[in-house]
């Protein structure tokens, strides 16, 4: 056993020497195969080397050989093109000299005519003076000629040139004037003719084309009873009824021996007709007592007020008058209850809204204009009983404040003659209204009273000391007293307008306002003898 495996160990230990020596010999015979290798590598690249040098030595040559070539093509190319420029310019060179020599020959002509044309300037200038000298000659010969001849019609005449010359002028003046005169009248005369005949054809189409009734109901005061038990009953006990009635409506209630009829007194309309529908509607009813008696007045406050406003909204429909301000629709409807004598206010209006805008269609003008300013014209006449001023200035001031136009405004404020016309428009309102208000039937007012207050507007004007001549003009709306300057100075002129216009005041009843104007003129008279 011992044996075999001392056996097997030699074996072992017989097999790694043989490995290792076949290790050794292995790797140098690795090491001498790299030897070779690497020296048959070296071999290569030096040939390589030797090939690449080469290589490059000859594209160098090819690459200098080409450079040498594009440098002289290059060159022979710029050569070329400095000698094509040089031929341009020396071209354009010969053109500029031959232009230039041309230019010259051109001034030389130029020179030429000219002095061709001063010496024919220097000969007419010799001429010239030549013909001036003559001139001068003969001009002396006439005014010789002419103070001889003047010397000679002045010895004939026996007057200067200076005085004949005045008389001619003067002649010639009077002459003229007289045909100028005589011109101006007769186109004055045809315009008036003209005028007048074409005014009296629109103003009679205008009339013709309104057919408004000749007289207007005024509001009515008078309330009619069932019975004079009911009397006693508006009066309540003690005095109660009446009392409250009058102090809530402001209105007084006359209560007399008229059968069944009772009165209502009121100085504004509107109150009056509030106070008028409450006593119907209470007297309607038959419950009369303070209570009853508000309830029944504020109802018909409110009635009123609506009636007002479609009223006025009505009036501005008919007479196609649009965008107007609502507190004017109000003072437009509130004119349906006031009067100027014994005329509707409302009916008056809307007729002189009417015509004028007739008048303004016939002659081209602004029939919208015209009917606004016509409508608004009497406006101011609502306002009389609440605030100071005439109706006038009241018109203008709410139509100003609510923002009319200034044409409409002065439409309102020239009605009257108070301030001056500022477009036709307003000239055709005021004819509208004298129109309107003069027709027959139009004002209750009676003929003989009217007479008899222009009589006294006269005669308390007269009775002052210094006054020469009175005239109501203006259907009595204004008077002109005429006073003699030696008895009344300027001074003076202002407090006796201030007494006329207090008298008349304190004597006199009349609608409106009258306008006071005095007159002081004074004149320097003699006599040639």
């Amino acid at each position: 056993m011992s044996s075999v495996v001392a056996l097997a160990a030699a074996c072992v230990l017989c097999g790694l020497i043989a490995g290792v020596v076949a290790f050794i010999v292995g790797r140098r015979a690795g090491q001498a195969a790299e030897h070779e290798r690497q020296a048959a590598a070296g071999q290569s690249a030096d040939e390589l080397s030797r090939r690449v040098v080469a290589e490059a030595e000859r594209e160098a040559d090819t690459l200098r050989k080409s450079g040498v070539l594009a440098g002289k093509e290059e060159l022979m190319k710029l050569r070329e093109a400095w000698d094509e420029e040089v031929r341009e310019r020396r071209s354009e060179v010969e053109r500029e000299e031959k232009r230039l020599k041309e230019r010259d020959t051109i001034l030389d002509r130029k020179f030429e005519i000219l002095d061709q044309r001063e010496k024919e300037t220097t000969r007419q200038a010799a001429e010239i003076s030549r013909l001036e000298k003559r001139v001068d000659e003969r001009e002396q010969e006439v005014g010789r000629m002419h103070t001889d001849e003047q010397r000679r019609l002045e010895q004939l005449a026996g007057m200067s040139a200076a005085d004949a010359k005045t008389e001619l002028i003067s002649r010639m003046e009077e002459a003229a004037q007289a045909d100028a005169a005589n011109r101006v009248r007769e186109i004055r005369e045809t315009a008036r003719r003209s005028a007048e005949r074409e005014a009296k054809k629109i103003v009679a189409l205008a009339v013709q084309r309104i057919a408004a009734e000749h007289t207007a109901e005024s509001t009515a005061s008078a309330v009619a009873l069932p019975n004079d038990e009911m009397k006693g009953r508006i009066i309540g006990r003690e005095g109660r009824n009446i009392r409250a009635f009058e102090l809530v409506t402001g209105v007084d209630v006359i209560i007399d021996d008229t059968p069944d009829t009772v009165v209502v007194s009121c100085f504004d309309p509107v109150r009056r007709e509030i106070a008028r529908l409450a006593l119907e509607k209470l007297v309607a009813d038959g419950r009369i007592h303070p209570g009853r008696i508000e309830e029944v007045v504020n109802k018909s406050r409110g009635e009123v007020e609506v009636a007002i406003v479609e009223t006025g909204e009505q009036a501005a429909y008919e007479t196609g008058v649009h965008g107007m301000h609502a507190e004017l629709v109000k003072l437009i409807g509130r004119m349906r209850w006031r009067t100027s004598y014994g005329q509707n206010i409302l009916q008056h209006s809307k007729e002189v809204a009417w015509l004028a805008g007739i008048m303004a269609a016939e002659l081209g003008l602004d029939v919208a204009l015209a009917k606004r300013g016509a409508l608004l014209h009497d406006v101011g006449k609502v306002l009389t009983h609440e605030h100071e001023g005439t109706h006038v200035q009241l018109g203008v001031e709410v139509a100003t404040r609510y923002g009319e136009s200034p044409l409409v405004v002065n439409c309102i404020a020239a009605h009257h003659d108070d301030v001056p016309h500022e477009s036709e428009v307003s000239v055709l309102v005021q004819a509208a209204d004298a129109i309107s208000g003069s027709r027959p039937g139009a004002r209750r007012e009676a003929f003989e009273t009217y007479v008899k207050r222009l009589e006294s507007l006269e005669r308390i004007a007269a009775s002052y000391r210094g006054v020469e001549k009175v005239f109501a003009i203006q259907a009595g709306r204004e008077i002109r007293v005429v006073v003699t300057p030696d008895t009344v100075d300027d001074a003076r002129m202002a407090s006796l307008s201030d007494e006329i216009a207090r008298r008349i005041e304190a004597e006199l009843q009349y609608p409106g306002q009258i306008k006071v104007v005095l007159i002081r003129e004074t004149r320097a008279v003699d006599f040639a003898r």
